[in-house]
């Protein structure tokens, strides 16, 4: 009986140790991530050198153990100084890190080492550091990695779809198991979908999302290579897909949050005096989507001296902005594209200043902002022949449509479009009803990629890059031009330049709106108008996420006739 009482108080004792030191440890801990990670094993070889046996056995899928028993050892065999490689293809553009499962190997019971090199391109991850623009900014791509005999061992993240593994040790052996990418995202569902009798559309749209959603990391990055960062203009069309696709995700509240918080005024977001204008039209739009009017609240602090200083910067209604002065990367060289553009941009920033200021009683700010508005709208810069300036320009009533659509983006097609900017290009198309001619963009332009090997949309793309272009998933062919390594501009040359870019996501977002035909109208997702634009499809069908759930549409055409169903929750008002 004694004893028995003594084993009770020692097994209280060691729980109530275990309990503290588990309180100690979890209070060291920070809040827990978002994110979740998955195994994606390798769909191909496409490249090996030297003396590698099984490499097969690679692209099947396994546990992640190491283990005593390894009949599906992958050999690779260095003799002398000669070193065997291969190349690996995991199929698709992914955030993640690299995980190897070793087996026994004769002789010492060292660790092994290799040499490993993400690429968004077979050329990229065939390249040394410096040759075409390789690098390890932002995420190391290209490093040495020990391999524990009989364990395993895991990369850093980068931005990648191919793996090449160098074997370095002279004179040895080296058994593999496992090579797996360990791949980071959000797991949330597309509740937005889009499909029409057009498969390369549906394919466009189904890409850009998913550009957008490997790019929902902690926060709302551009790239998952290279700007692992949140600028907040490259923000708008990525948030325009999140509206369309996800719906309500923190993980854009939060990346707008950051940007506040990382510049205190007088500065820019991001040193850029429209990326801070950009923000203004963000919660416009997120308020517009989701109503959360208590969130657009704590912005006013704030969004009241951002107003402040962007009408310091208008003298007798033209805008003189400071910072920098910037649209997007292949305009920015043309000064006189980049004021016009400025002034629409202005325009645009302050007209959804005034709707939401109006919304929470701020008549001073308000009145200041609508007389800067009207001084504005007086001055009509010369759009310079920027498709750019153009765009911007037509979609605030600087210049008329139509004549936007003629004169400026019609001519030379899909030529001088931009992977970010396109996105207002379209829009602008579609104000001056040119829908057919649009789609016609999306599949010339963003098409192009995909026929390219592009699982995911670029940093920027050029229609003279076509002509003679390799694949990105193929070593490139003699006579053939690396259109990873061979191209780019900027901060973009050669392999520095991301294939897998949010900012190229806009055509998800505008085949939702014009095509399928659903636009909010009503702050908080209240009120949708759904106006198909089929052009010569003929049929078209999808969901639209909204607070209280999806809206399903389809539009088919029968005759000159187009017959609608839709069916929406009871509290969304459809006007039709």
């Amino acid at each position: 009986m004694q004893s028995n009482l003594i084993f009770s108080i020692l097994l209280l004792s060691i729980f109530s140790v275990c309990q503290a030191q588990t309180k100690k440890l979890s209070d060291q801990y920070t809040e827990l991530s978002a994110l979740t990670s998955a195994y994606v094993y390798p769909t191909r070889v496409v490249w090996k050198e030297g003396n590698i046996t099984n490499e097969k056995y690679l692209l099947q899928k396994g546990n992640g153990q190491a283990n005593l028993y390894n009949p599906h050892s992958v050999v690779l065999k260095n003799e002398g100084n000669t070193s065997s490689s291969i190349l690996l293809d995991f199929g698709k553009q992914m955030n993640a890190s690299i995980e190897v499962v070793t087996g026994m190997w004769g002789g010492n019971n060292l660790p092994k080492n290799v040499r490993v090199r993400f690429g968004e391109s077979v050329s990229e991850a065939m390249s040394e550091i410096g040759e075409k623009g390789a690098t390890n900014d932002h995420a190391v791509r290209d490093f040495s990695l020990p391999l524990p005999w009989l364990g395993k061992n895991r990369s850093g993240e980068s931005g990648f779809r191919f793996v090449r593994i160098d074997f370095l040790e002279p004179n040895s052996e080296l058994h593999l198991r496992e090579l797996r990418a360990v791949a980071t995202f959000r797991d949330v569902p597309y509740v937005g979908t889009f499909k029409s009798s057009n498969e390369r559309l549906n394919s466009i749209w189904n890409v850009g999302a998913y550009t957008v959603h490997v790019n929902m990391q902690d926060y709302l990055w551009d790239g998952i290579k290279r700007d692992r960062l949140v600028w907040v203009g490259d923000l708008h069309p990525e948030v325009a897909t999140v509206n369309t696709v996800f719906g309500y995700n923190e993980v854009v509240p939060k990346s707008l949050d950051l940007a506040r918080d990382a510049t205190p005024l007088p500065g820019w977001m991001s040193g850029h005096s429209s990326y801070s204008m950009w923000w203004i039209i963000l919660h416009y739009d997120w308020y517009m989507h989701h109503g959360n009017k208590e969130y657009l609240r704590e912005q006013i602090p704030y969004l009241k001296d951002l107003v402040k200083q962007i009408i310091s910067k208008v003298d007798k209604g033209t805008e003189k902005m400071d910072g920098a002065r910037f649209l997007d990367w292949p305009s920015s060289d043309d000064k006189i594209a980049v004021h016009a553009g400025l002034q629409a941009m202005t325009i645009m920033s302050l007209e959804k200043a005034s709707f939401i200021l109006n919304l929470f009683g701020e008549s001073q700010a308000k009145e200041l902002s609508d007389k800067t508005i009207a001084e504005m709208k007086k001055v009509t810069p010369p759009h310079n022949s920027s498709k750019q300036a153009a765009a911007l320009m037509s979609l605030v009533g600087l210049m008329d449509a139509d004549k936007a659509y003629k004169d400026v983006l019609a001519v030379g097609g899909a030529q001088k479009f931009s992977t970010f900017y396109g996105y207002y290009m379209l829009e602008a198309m579609a104000k001056a009803g040119k829908y057919q001619e649009a789609m016609n963009i999306i599949s010339e332009y963003w098409g192009a990629m995909l026929d390219l090997g592009a699982t995911t949309f670029w940093e920027d793309f050029n229609m003279d890059w076509i002509p003679n272009a390799s694949r990105i998933d193929e070593l490139v062919p003699e006579g053939k031009v690396d259109i990873h390594g061979d191209y780019g501009a900027y901060c973009y040359v050669g392999h520095r330049h991301s294939l897998c870019h949010g900012w190229a996501s806009g055509p998800t977002a505008w085949l939702s709106e014009h095509v399928l035909g659903v636009k909010v109208v009503e702050p908080g997702g209240r009120t949708y108008k759904i106006t198909p634009n089929l052009g010569d499809l003929e049929w078209v069908e999808g969901t639209f996420p909204t607070t209280y759930g999806p809206i399903y549409i389809q539009h088919k055409r029968q005759g000159n006739k187009i017959i609608s169903d839709i069916k929406a929750p009871k509290e969304v008002k459809i006007i039709r």
